[in-house]
């Protein structure tokens, strides 16, 4: 049962990660994201990484999409306009897509891990949060610093960008 319901997560995490790119309307195509990042909860869920999948949920979902919604809405990005599909691009757009695709499924076959099923999660007597979090502030905490630095320049930068736009 557990086998299915990932199965199930995997293809609408696929589709809807389609639907992200062939969305013209950038509202639409941010709430397709939201469902992608919703199915990929899912997955840690059947994976048993319930805190991941419930931080997923919560950070990307939640604060990281209500962000690209704000910036969408605050450069007043219109829906892209329909234009003529040339056909030497959709030939080679599908030719990289079916190369991509047969390298995949030629790695999934002759990976015999992927066959094997995982052994269960020991349980001690520290718990998944404590681990993570100890493991985040001892040993990446240099790089997480440098993360929120990053997204609050990004921030900045385009309510700068969007207020100049304005006047």
């Amino acid at each position: 049962m557990q086998l299915a319901i990932f199965w199930i997560f995997s293809v609408l995490m696929l589709l809807f990660a389609g639907l992200v790119v062939v969305m013209r309307n950038p509202v639409a195509s941010a709430l397709s994201l939201v469902m992608c990042f919703i199915c990929l909860a899912g997955l840690y869920f059947t994976l048993d990484a319930f805190f991941i999948g419930i931080i997923q949920i919560l950070v990307y979902a939640g604060a990281v999409m209500v962000l690209f919604l704000f910036i969408i809405m605050l450069l007043n990005l219109k829906e892209e306009v329909a234009r003529r599909l040339k056909l030497s691009a959709f030939f080679g757009g599908g030719l990289v897509l079916c190369g991509f695709v047969y390298a995949m499924v030629k790695a999934v076959i002759n990976l015999p891990e992927v066959w094997q099923t995982a052994p269960k999660l020991e349980t001690g007597g520290i718990s998944d949060v404590a681990r993570i979090g100890f493991k985040l502030f001892e040993t990446y905490n240099m790089p997480l610093q440098i993360v929120g630095v990053i997204l609050l320049v990004a921030t900045i930068g385009v309510v700068f960008l969007s207020s100049r736009q304005l006047r």
